[in-house]
């Protein structure tokens, strides 16, 4: 599926909030600020630029909480103990998705293949400042002072363009399974979403208008990110990821077998989503909580680094179209829940975060 790189808004205010948590710079070229990522197998300490004040890598374990859920999507019940999980956490993991083990296995092998590519190689897929996939540093990076200890990977569509810089005579493994697991995950989210809305008491006609479940024509948005911690000389004073949400609909993250995702539970603070093996995480984005009109959370979520371990994962983002009004559900709207908030595309939605942040949603409130 290739995305339309004009659906995506580009102003001089916005290169920093698009779905995929990405990517910093050449100082010297102000042009290119906060796109990329630093050198990190020239530096063997912390540098000042990395060093954030405070950070939150100390979470509580899921063992002394009530922990994140791990359902099991084969069960009579996922959509129950779905709406759970969405309530409280806006994130949960589950097994039973029907996902070959073996194309993570695929993916964790390409994705460390790219990253452990000499810096010089990697920066001839750098991603422009206008640009949307490529190489590079988060690009929620400019909403903080500190650099992250991070470097990605966005994929949209086929990733030939760029695998043929990477890999001129070479690439072709890279591709078959980079585009194997984009299908599959495009299809696992809609399965999701499809058990979300029965959560909610819906039919999968309530939400005809963002997709058509299993139909290969619809235009659905979908993104990969492929993501890299290295080891860190001081993760206690560095931060992986710092705290966000997404701006999607839902996301699926492959953790890699590496802990390092947190997520931020009312009440409890950071709470550790380690690594279940054959699981994937799910969480929520700020449009499944504008369509649920407030009642399901969109997961703020952080990632941290260690010392011992190069951590990666894969995440994919699914979105509806960039041109579709979303807005809460009608029937998720009565004397008990008024309206929330207001009609947006996604287009929209992405140049308020991209302008405020954590206040989005806040923006686009009745």
């Amino acid at each position: 599926m290739m995305i339309p790189i004009s659906h995506f808004p580009l102003t001089r205010q916005q290169p920093k909030s698009f779905i995929p948590i990405m990517f910093n710079p050449i100082k010297e070229n102000p042009n290119l600020d906060h796109i990329l990522p630093l050198d990190f197998t020239a530096v063997q300490t912390l540098p000042d630029s990395h060093k954030w004040t405070t950070t939150n890598n100390t979470a509580h374990s899921p063992e002394l909480t009530s922990g994140i859920p791990i359902i099991d999507l084969t069960d009579q019940n996922a959509d129950t103990l779905i709406r759970q999980a969405c309530e409280k956490w806006g994130m949960f993991q589950v097994t039973n998705h029907g996902i070959p083990f073996d194309l993570f296995d695929k993916v964790e092998t390409q994705t460390r293949y790219l990253f452990a590519l000499p810096a010089n190689r990697k920066l001839l897929v750098a991603r422009s400042p206008e640009g949307l996939s490529g190489y590079g540093q988060a690009r929620i990076s400019s909403f903080f002072t500190k650099e992250m200890w991070y470097e990605g990977f966005t994929i949209i569509g086929s990733p030939a363009e760029h695998a043929t810089k990477l890999w001129p005579n070479q690439n072709t493994l890279f591709c078959e399974v980079m585009e194997k697991y984009q299908k599959e995950m495009k299809a696992l989210s809609e399965r999701i979403i499809v058990l979300i809305c029965k959560s909610l008491g819906l039919n999968p006609e309530d939400l005809d208008c963002l997709f058509r479940p299993n139909n290969e024509s619809n235009n659905n948005q979908g993104v990969l990110q492929l993501n890299s911690y290295p080891m860190c000389p001081d993760p206690e004073r560095a931060m992986g990821l710092a705290p966000h949400t997404d701006s999607s609909l839902l996301t699926i993250l492959h953790q890699g077998g590496v802990s390092g995702l947190q997520v931020y539970g009312e009440e409890i603070g950071w709470v550790a989503v380690h690594p279940v093996e054959g699981a994937l995480v799910v969480n929520l984005g700020d449009l499944m909580h504008i369509i649920s009109n407030g009642r399901f959370k969109s997961a703020e979520h952080q990632a941290v680094v260690n010392k011992t371990r190069h951590r990666i994962s894969a995440a994919y983002f699914y979105g509806p179209p960039t041109d579709v009004k979303i807005s809460p559900l009608k029937k998720l709207i009565d004397f008990d829940h008024p309206m929330m908030y207001r009609p947006v595309t996604w287009k929209e939605y992405l140049d308020a975060k991209a302008l405020y942040f954590h206040k989005a949603l806040e923006i686009i409130k009745t």
